[in-house]
């Protein structure tokens, strides 16, 4: 990984749709080159897939959960069933197992509280959990899917 490979990574956050030419100029090599950077990068695994960013207000899913599990039950068992009940639910975009109070973090977007209560009816029928608790996103301060790149390994 050096300069040139992080500089397209950079810009590939930001618009994954910039014409290879475009993209070329901006970091700074020829097209044939940067494409077998972009190539290789791919194949390497640094660049998963290239989607859309959509708006969620416009598609009615303005409303942001974070949903906070705690479980008596911590077997690798529970673990994949409870992931299988999370797993094909739409609403659910994020699923973590954390350290602390805390043993797994969800965030959902749903359109409103009784969109929710629905999503959480679902969820419980599907595992049995010891405490939920919802905390419901007044504002969004900040939302990136952009990584920092600062810790990228620099190769020359």
């Amino acid at each position: 990984m050096d300069v040139f490979d992080l500089r397209i990574l950079e810009q590939l956050q930001q618009d994954a749709t910039l014409p290879l030419a475009e993209l070329a100029e901006v970091v700074g090599l020829s097209p044939t080159p940067c494409w077998r950077r972009v190539q290789k990068l791919e194949a390497g695994g640094y660049i998963k897939r290239r989607v859309a960013l959509l708006d969620r207000d416009q598609l009615n899913a303005g409303v942001t959960v974070f949903i906070a599990v705690k479980t008596a039950r911590h077997s690798m068992e529970w673990l994949e069933r409870f992931h299988s009940a999370v797993h094909d639910l739409p609403e659910i975009v994020d699923f973590y197992r954390m350290s602390g109070d805390i043993d797994y973090l969800l965030k959902a977007y749903v359109s409103d509280i009784a969109a929710y209560d629905a999503l959480y009816k679902k969820l419980i029928s599907r595992i049995d959990l010891s405490d939920v608790t919802s905390m419901f996103a007044m504002e969004e301060l900040k939302s990136t899917t952009a990584i920092p790149l600062d810790f990228a390994e620099r190769k020359p």
